[in-house]
């Protein structure tokens, strides 16, 4: 247990937050009637945000609901795209400054 914990402890943060992030999304019920928001906007009271529908519409192209995803939010796809090349980047860095693989 104590490798694995050291071995995690090695992951850059940001690292862990992507992916962790990626499985959040994941786990949104894109047609519920409440969900939880961290929106500034929305919070403070306004009706439009130019981010509001992301996630969910993230959650809806990985469900292959293409057409649906794009009514909820045009920019899930450049999203998804923008998340993994980070998540790429991190890796492959981590691999070149810690002599892995």
């Amino acid at each position: 247990m104590k490798a694995i914990i050291m071995k995690l402890q090695k992951l850059p943060l940001e690292l862990i937050f992507w992916i962790g992030s990626l499985l959040a999304i994941l786990t949104i019920d894109p047609w519920a009637a409440n969900h939880f928001s961290l929106c500034p906007l929305e919070n403070l009271g306004f009706s439009w945000c130019p981010g509001c529908g992301l996630g969910r519409a993230m959650n809806l192209l990985a469900r292959g609901e293409f057409q649906a995803s794009w009514e909820m939010h045009p920019l899930a796809a450049l999203a998804y795209l923008v998340i993994f090349s980070r998540i790429w980047n991190l890796i492959s860095n981590l691999k070149t400054t810690h002599n892995y693989g």
